[in-house]
């Protein structure tokens, strides 16, 4: 999706469709497929994937291959992650052993269907510029836990700049061919900007024109086409429009998402399409739409091109935020009656949110104080200075107010309550939030941007002392002290307060009763 600049062989019937579902059965600690997955079901209604994506689950009765790779910071090794066992859930334990200690990132998110579409870095498009040095982030390997039928499993987490794509497919409709989409989301995680999308997009990595792309597309964007209340809501990213119906604008009957798991469709042929959803966990699919192609000049018939993207638009427009479980691409416009069974499928696969903490507890309501580990500084705290947020040396004989800089009241994360949120203890109403990845003292706003900024997610320490704190919406990031200023640092970025020497040391914490 371009920005305007507003913003940056066998028909199942309706009796059979909800009987062809795939459990999810758990012995001795590995997941096994019982009967179909998402893809045996497309395959049986006569529109086989052509793509298939998951870092959670296969979505082939038989798939053994590799579901995702991750990259670990510390030496850049590599390790692909297959399912415990045909047609299971993805390995999680192996990369939690692998990434010990260090950060991992989502390097390939493998396709399943055989056809070779695999997705890895997005590389620069028409949205930010020429620059062959603009690739988009990848994403943080543990930042979207999850368990599918019981068993640990990891999405991939999308923050504002992070994108996946493949210009150069195989299988992929183009032009006014059919297909069909689906894709399971977190329907709690969202922006308004452009373009949390997944599926059929420009292969130049520019916009081309209108209907040279059909994606779905999830949040809360309405400088196109919107639903019902505030969203998020589902839609078709179909190039320089995001559609929720028919015309841009208003489609009453694209209802907001509050399901926790979503799962998004958007199929299309010729001056047909349609949008569709449910709740992930339990229930079936709702149309949201079906019917003609847009009256707009060039939807009809479409253009598509037959790239793959996750997390952007079209050009490469990244200013969005998501998080993706599942999804696949069809060749040829699937039956509803398919996609209900693949919904059945999806909702007895289980998917439940999981501890997004781990480490030592840090206490909602308690007053603390954050000690550096390493060892250059291990007197030094966390404090503030006006809205400055450095380290400082305090003791027993520091000034009272400087105790009351170092002292914070531990709250429910602003953002999402499985984590924290640290409120100055001597500036009421003002938190530790970062902003251009520092950390600063401000007071609550109220936005939702405010919000994640000032929302931490305590983990185990990296250097196995105290906490490490992640950044909520940038979960590749961890509160970090370099040359005493605190920030929100990856390990080896591209910023220098990113360096990977004693990064591990450096984002590790010890929780301390508060000075103050």
């Amino acid at each position: 999706m371009a920005p305007s600049r507003l913003v940056r062989g066998l028909a199942l019937g309706a009796a059979t469709s909800a009987t062809i579902v795939a459990t999810v059965l758990v012995n001795a600690g590995v997941s096994q497929a019982a009967t179909a997955q998402p893809c045996d079901i497309y395959a049986s209604g006569g529109t086989p994937c052509v793509a298939a994506h998951s870092t959670t689950r296969a979505l082939y009765a038989a798939y053994t291959g590799s579901l995702y790779q991750v990259k670990r910071a510390s030496d850049s090794a590599t390790l692909n992650i297959a399912p415990l066992s045909a047609g299971g859930v993805a390995n999680a334990a192996a990369q939690d052993t692998f990434c010990a200690g260090t950060t991992c990132l989502i390097t390939i998110i493998y396709d399943q269907s055989g056809h070779g579409n695999n997705l890895t870095q997005a590389p620069p498009g028409g949205f930010n510029g020429p620059d062959v040095n603009n690739y988009d982030n990848l994403a943080g390997a543990a930042a979207a836990p999850v368990t599918v039928g019981g068993q640990k499993a990891y999405g991939v987490f999308v923050s504002p700049g992070t994108g996946y794509r493949n210009n150069s497919t195989n299988g992929i409709a183009t032009g006014d061919a059919a297909e069909g989409e689906y894709a399971v989301l977190d329907g709690s995680h969202y922006n308004g900007d452009c373009c949390f999308d997944y599926g059929n997009a420009e292969t130049s990595s520019t916009d081309t024109g209108n209907g040279h792309m059909e994606a779905i597309y999830f949040g809360t964007s309405k400088g196109w086409g919107y639903g019902a209340g505030n969203g998020p809501w589902i839609m078709a990213d179909l190039e320089n429009g995001l559609f929720s119906g028919q015309n841009l604008g208003l489609n009453s009957a694209d209802p907001s998402i509050t399901s926790r798991f979503t799962t998004a469709v958007v199929k299309g042929t010729a001056n047909l399409w349609a949008i569709r959803g449910g709740n992930a966990q339990s229930g079936s699919l709702s149309t949201y739409y079906s019917g003609a192609r847009s009256t707009t000049s060039g939807y009809n018939p479409m253009h598509k091109e037959g790239a793959i993207i996750l997390g952007i638009g079209g050009d490469n427009s990244n200013g969005s935020a998501g998080t993706f479980y599942e999804g696949v691409m069809t060749s040829g416009y699937p039956s509803d009656a398919t996609e209900n069974a693949v919904q059945a499928n999806i909702t007895a696969a289980a998917y439940a949110t999981t501890s997004l903490t781990s480490g030592p507890a840090v206490t909602v309501g308690s007053s603390v104080s954050l000690r550096a580990t390493t060892a250059c500084c291990t007197t030094r705290y966390i404090a503030h200075s006006g809205s400055t947020v450095n380290t400082q040396v305090v003791s027993s004989s520091s000034t009272a107010t400087l105790k009351g800089q170092a002292t914070f009241v531990v709250r429910a994360g602003l953002a999402n309550s499985s984590c924290v949120s640290f409120e100055s203890k001597d500036t009421s109403g003002s938190y530790l939030r970062h902003s251009g990845f520092q950390l600063w003292l401000n007071a609550n706003d109220g936005s939702s941007l405010f919000a994640q900024d000032a929302t931490f997610c305590p983990q185990a320490g990296k250097n196995g002392q105290g906490n490490t704190f992640q950044s909520y919406n940038y979960p590749t990031r961890d509160i970090r002290h370099y040359n005493n200023i605190a920030y929100v640092a990856s390990n080896g970025g591209v910023h220098t307060f990113d360096a990977a020497n004693l990064w591990s040391d450096d984002v590790s914490w010890v929780v301390t009763t508060g000075w103050s």
